[in-house]
């Protein structure tokens, strides 16, 4: 095989197994003896549980128990906790409402878990699970957040007093009311940011092994982190101690944000194994993750936007108000706060930001982190109110943005964030050129000429990822520092096998890691191979979600790498009776500049390994682990332009041209990077024309199906014209900024954007489904014609 280093479009080395059916999800792991498990979920989005009679479940063939949260809570087992303590402006703690795996006394949203069945079968638990009878008494119900603030809404938890969890602020509000009183021009919008399901093709699932001769556990789950898991069951659910706990994410077929989290039922699974004596499997059924997989988004904002005289953003006001759901999930409270509002500067010079977020529990699902987290939404509101002040002053959409760009480095905004290094004009400039931007009057002509609608709208984002330093998340109230961990074991044959606590579930980790190898080494692919997602193989780790396995998790590698190279030198300089200085590696041999004498890497990793003849002093072998904290954010920036016709008849759009032009840093594979793009666009995209959950007036959720839910297709997006420019990361060493997140997060304004140029009306609500597009429509022409 070829060498394949850095900036190779390198075939994923990870294809083969899973497109010949031979990869190893949770769901084919399977265990001698394991019994399955169904939960009994609540009907009612807000109910007391006045008692659960089991005894027809338990008459079924082949159960081995109905198990309730009155026995979890006497086993016990701790509540699901939230991991980022969030200070209201008053400086009081957020308000944290108890959450048990299986709830014994109150249920708080359509689906929650109030018992489970463990039998030999997934028919026979399920069939069993139908049988457990529940007596609830049905509560009144709230699933708007605006609307779960009001005097009459009912109360959810006893702990938040209206339901407010936290009143955050930051910014300078002074600074802010001053800008405002001397504005030329102020633009005022409402802003509204639609929940959604992340949907991963492989649905949640859990495996729990209890061994009983060593009183230990082993889970196999569809988790983002496993060591994260491992932690959080350990030191706060009260499973068992972390030795005695092993966590294993095998294959995982995506994840988006949502197996971030340790969820209900992987609780159950571990403590019901224990219980029943025997392992117990769980797979999550479609309907089942509609319910219960954290959703994303939702957030109902007041914007405001001030400029001087010559067009100069001189403030910014924000009021957000985040639903939550019924319960604090794992990073919950990091994302409507120092996730959004933190990016609420943009790419754009603004001289003073002033956001408030008031984050409030409903009978919904719970919502945390969906690709992007907290980006994406203020990106949108951002980008929104961007389009519409220059509509209003009469400027073009790029020129006003280009006028207000931050063009030094490193500039500091006003809400925290310090950006390191970029060039805003460049994408913005690629991607004009790329969407013939100047020649958008002549199609919109054309169309009309067809009685088609024609729109075009732009978004500038900008991402914040591999969030770091620990110490300053730490002081932002993160439960956990955000490093990362990597370890270089060569073999005495001189492959390499990579250690990372950073986890894959798509990204194309086992290519690009290994592309970092043969850059360094000058091994092919095939001598590398990649470990991670096991917490007894992999000492410790952060896991993978914010775009932060590249400029975290492969920065650890290099760390390590460095160290490898040293220890390598000093062998075979030794060995050739060389200079250390003078020994170079090319080609998979260690050479000494300007003479022939050289030795292969496998033969400098075999003297290692024998230590017949190493420098005096030197431990023998070649291992090196290195752990890496990074100095700062990286920010990911870029333009994209959507280009939208519409049937006025139907409002039905279609997406005729979508341009992005990006700067992700240094790209270690172009390939597996426009992937990434093309998965995020899809997404964000969705989740502008066709994805929104649906919640009933009495908390039912009516979009629980693929029915109802509608997902985008082949056919909903055009090909996307990609581009990147290069602006390394100066906080890396290897200037990376990171990827996966930037589709989904500068999409949606976008295509929204080109919608409402096109209808000419700015009043559009994400999703924009043809109904709502033609009300619009029609309306603005009623409006014109009187």
């Amino acid at each position: 095989m070829a060498v394949e280093g850095i900036g190779a479009r390198a075939l994923r080395k990870e294809d083969k197994r899973f497109l010949t059916g031979k990869g190893r999800y949770t769901d084919d792991i399977v265990a001698p003896g394991m019994g399955f498990a169904a939960f009994v979920r609540s009907p009612h989005a807000h109910a007391r549980i006045k008692g659960i009679d089991a005894s027809a479940a338990l008459a079924k063939p082949g159960v081995d128990a109905v198990l309730t949260g009155d026995q979890l809570v006497g086993d016990g087992i701790g509540n699901i906790i939230c991991g980022w303590m969030i200070h209201s402006k008053d400086g009081t703690p957020m308000k944290m409402g108890g959450w048990r795996a299986l709830e014994p006394e109150l249920v708080r949203h359509v689906g929650q878990a109030v018992a489970v069945v463990i039998a030999d079968t997934l028919g026979q638990a399920r069939d069993a699970a139908d049988a457990v009878v529940v007596d609830y008494e049905e509560l009144p119900s709230v699933t708007d957040a605006v609307a779960a603030l009001g005097p009459d809404a009912p109360q959810i938890h006893p702990e938040a007093e209206g339901n407010l969890i936290f009143d955050w602020e930051i910014g300078d509000e002074a600074a802010v009311n001053a800008a405002f009183e001397n504005a030329a021009h102020v633009t005022r919008m409402n802003i509204q940011n639609n929940r959604v399901v992340p949907n991963p093709m492989e649905p949640r699932a859990a495996l729990a092994d209890y061994n009983t001769a060593e009183e230990h556990f082993t889970l196999y789950t569809t988790s983002q982190n496993p060591h994260v898991a491992r932690l959080v069951l350990s030191a706060f659910y009260n499973i068992a101690p972390e030795h005695k706990l092993r966590v294993v994410a095998p294959d995982v077929g995506g994840g988006f944000g949502a197996k971030i989290y340790v969820y209900p039922e992987e609780m159950v699974c571990l403590w019901a194994s224990k219980r029943v004596g025997r392992p117990v499997k769980w797979v999550c059924d479609r309907t089942e993750a509609f319910l219960t997989d954290a959703h994303g988004r939702d957030h109902q904002s007041e914007a405001e936007l001030a400029l001087d005289s010559d067009n100069k953003i001189i403030g910014l006001r924000v009021k957000t108000v985040a639903n939550l759901g019924a319960y604090m999930s794992l990073f919950s409270s990091a994302v409507p706060t120092y996730l959004y509002a933190t990016l609420l500067s943009g790419q754009y010079n603004i001289p003073a930001v002033h956001a408030n977020v008031k984050a409030v529990y409903t009978n919904t699902t719970p919502v945390d982190a969906y690709r992007g987290a907290g980006r994406p939404e203020a990106t949108y509101l951002l980008e929104r109110i961007m389009e519409t002040a220059a509509r209003e002053v009469g400027l073009s959409p790029a020129d006003f943005r280009r006028r207000n760009f931050v063009r030094s480095f490193p500039h500091q905004t006003p809400v925290i964030m310090c950006y390191d290094a970029g060039d805003y004009d460049a994408t913005l400039d690629a991607a004009l050129n790329a969407a013939d931007y100047d020649g958008f009057p002549a199609r919109k002509a054309e169309a009309a000429s067809r009685g088609k609608l024609r729109g075009i709208g732009i978004s500038c984002y900008i991402e914040a990822c591999g969030i770091a330093p620990s110490a300053a998340v730490g002081s932002l109230g993160a439960g956990v520092g955000l490093w990362e961990s990597a370890e270089v074991r060569v073999n005495p044959v001189g492959t390499i096998e990579i250690l990372t606590g950073s986890h894959s579930h798509g990204q194309g980790h086992e290519t690009t890691f290994s592309q970092l190898v043969c850059e360094r080494f000058g091994l092919d692919s095939d001598s590398v191979a990649i470990v991670h997602g096991d917490t007894d193989k992999v000492q410790f780790g952060m896991g993978t979600y914010g775009s932060r396995s590249g400029a975290v998790g492969m920065s650890a590698i290099v760390k390590a790498l460095d160290k490898v190279e040293a220890k390598a030198k000093k062998i075979a300089a030794h060995l050739m009776e060389a200079s250390e200085g003078d020994i170079q590696i090319e080609g998979g041999e260690l050479k000494v500049a300007g003479t022939d004498k050289k030795l292969s890497f496998t033969e400098v990793a075999l003297a290692a390994y024998t230590a017949h003849n190493l420098p005096e002093g030197m431990e023998p072998g070649l291992k090196e682990g290195a752990f890496y904290d990074p100095t700062n954010f990286t920010f990911p920036a870029g333009t994209y332009i959507c280009e939208v016709e519409i049937d006025p008849e139907t409002g039905k759009t279609e997406i005729v041209n979508f341009v992005a032009a990006d700067d992700f840093g240094k790209v270690i594979n172009p390939m597996i990077v426009e992937g990434q793009v093309h998965g995020g666009l899809v997404q964000g995209i969705g989740q502008a024309l066709l994805e929104s959950v649906t919640y009933g007036e009495n908390g039912q959720l009516l979009t629980a199906t693929y029915m109802d839910y509608a997902m985008p297709r082949a056919d909903d997006v055009p090909s996307f014209n990609l581009s990147t420019h290069e602006t390394l990361c100066p906080g890396n060493p290897l200037g990376i900024k990171g990827c996966g997140e930037a589709g989904a997060i500068g999409s949606p304004p976008a295509v929204i954007n080109a919608i409402t140029d096109a209808i000419g009306n700015n009043d559009l609500t994400m999703p924009a489904k043809p109904e709502k597009v033609w009300a619009l429509y029609h309306s603005s022409m009623k409006e014109a014609a009187e």
